[in-house]
């Protein structure tokens, strides 16, 4: 069966979940959201949408540096308890999170951190791109919005594919954390640094 966007985004909505835990559960219940629900019940991802809104304060700051010395990364990531950041699942995160920034090199943490200019520019080239095949103005619009996620896609860390799993995306790993652990857990910010780089 063929699982819809407005399907998953109604599952989405209705638990929290990330896009591919929900199209997973659909999947798995033949398109029937009620037992889509109960599937992400079982497998705890509802209950992870309900403590990301808890204040995550202690954490860890994971670092890497590539063999070469050329790049390296720090970045801040917080759990609600130290107890949480003590433990060898939150200190890998932190340390799988440092290495897949400096491979897949985010610009931004999460889509409202991209600037509206940044944001205005691609759009007028996306639109220059699309009004050049001569389709029409709805399927311009459509063509324009498709590239704008596709541009969230690779510059937002919470929206990149893992690096190491490129079936889930760093937000929804983060979501699999949550659950796991039990507490809300937050990448605060990061740094990248490259040699030669500004």
């Amino acid at each position: 069966m063929e699982i819809t966007v407005a399907q998953i985004k109604e599952l989405r909505e209705a638990s929290g979940a990330g896009v591919l835990d929900t199209r997973d559960a659909l999947r798995q219940s033949d398109g029937d959201i009620d037992k889509a629900m109960i599937y992400l019940r079982e497998k705890g991802l509802v209950a992870a949408a309900k403590k990301e809104g808890r204040v995550a304060s202690d954490g860890v700051i994971g670092s890497y540096v590539h063999h070469n010395n050329r790049v390296a990364v720090i970045v801040e990531v917080n759990s609600e308890t130290d107890f949480v950041a003590r433990t060898e699942e939150f200190q890998t995160l932190g340390q799988d999170l440092a290495m897949h920034i400096a491979m897949a090199n985010p610009r931004y943490l999460d889509t409202k951190d991209v600037p509206q200019e940044v944001l205005d520019g691609e759009r007028a080239i996306y639109r220059k791109e699309a009004e050049a095949t001569g389709k029409p103005a709805e399927i311009i619009e459509k063509i324009i919005e498709g590239k704008i996620n596709k541009f969230y896609d690779e510059v937002c860390l919470l929206r990149q594919p893992f690096i190491k799993d490129d079936k889930v995306s760093i937000g929804d790993m983060i979501k699999q954390s949550i659950s796991r652990l039990g507490e809300n857990i937050v990448i605060h910010r990061f740094a990248r640094f490259a040699l030669g780089e500004e």
